[in-house]
């Protein structure tokens, strides 16, 4: 028997369904881990959210295939100062806060262009590197249709807050070096003057004072000091392009979206695989 028109419509037409039962990453982006352990997984090509719980991975949020709808080009995450968690998406130019019931709401008028990272102090003011417009735009908790332009430096990519209120700014390409503190007032001093990173993406500070960068291009997560001086810590397999990298636990969370693997990172330099098909879970 035939298909009819109707069925042969419906299936071309019918929006793509991911089988939650062993799916497996598209192409995992960014990553941030909740207070409670909870972990949630940036993921373009899903296009969405994973979230893994006590090592249960499910589809938190799964966006439209359709451009200019929210998320369908999700490229960072973070955690704000009440526990709910934020998402940049550049196909609406926007920041999303997911609600209690999972659904995303902007919280500008699609001011920012391409937001690669967002950052978030403790009374809730939002930090997001634009890599567009170059630009670091700041906004209260609630949100802003006009964000404020809180710094501007070239092609920045990786944020993260001290204990003092100072922004760290990673970037590409700035002529004053790729890691910026910008102080609370907005002023920018210059910190890693030179350019050893060939495509940095991530930036997080450890309880040492010293940083850890992802450098895609280089296939390593750098160490840096809190003299600015840097050095290759994690290298080479089972790591091969890493991007997404977060806090958790006593160690770092780092996304490869290559080889569509979450791995775990302590302190030490053990790595271990955290969820995706490279390997075995970590414990």
């Amino acid at each position: 028997m035939k298909p009819t028109l109707t069925a042969i419509l419906l299936t071309v037409c019918s929006p793509t369904v991911v089988s939650q039962e062993h799916a497996e990453f598209r192409y995992p982006l960014a990553v941030v881990a909740a207070g409670d352990g909870t972990v949630f997984v940036a993921d373009r090509n899903l296009p969405g959210i994973w979230k893994i719980e006590n090592g249960r991975k499910t589809i938190y949020f799964h966006a439209s295939r359709k451009f200019r709808t929210p998320l369908n080009a999700v490229r960072c995450l973070a955690i704000d100062h009440q526990g709910r968690l934020l998402a940049g998406d550049s196909s609406t130019r926007d920041v999303y806060r997911f609600t209690d019931d999972g659904q995303p709401e902007p919280l500008t008028g699609g001011w920012i262009g391409i937001p690669m990272s967002v950052a978030v102090a403790p009374d809730g003011t939002i930090y997001t590197a634009d890599l567009e417009l170059h630009r670091i735009w700041k906004m209260p908790a609630a949100g802003s249709e006009i964000p404020e332009e809180f710094a501007v430096i070239n092609s920045p990519r990786g944020l993260t807050l001290d204990s003092d209120g100072n922004l760290w700014v990673l970037s590409t390409s700035s002529k004053d070096g790729q890691i910026q503190k910008v102080l609370p007032d907005g002023t920018v001093e210059p910190f890693v003057r030179d350019h050893p990173f060939q495509l940095p993406h991530q930036i997080v500070q450890l309880d040492d004072g010293s940083f850890c960068v992802t450098d895609n291009y280089s296939h390593c997560v750098w160490k840096v000091s809190m003299d600015g001086s840097t050095e290759k810590w994690v290298q080479g397999a089972p790591l091969d392009r890493p991007v997404g990298l977060c806090r958790h636990q006593n160690g770092l969370l780092i996304t490869d979206p290559h080889i569509k693997t979450i791995f775990a990172l302590t302190t030490g330099g053990k790595l271990s695989v955290f969820s995706g098909s490279h390997g075995t879970p970590a414990d």
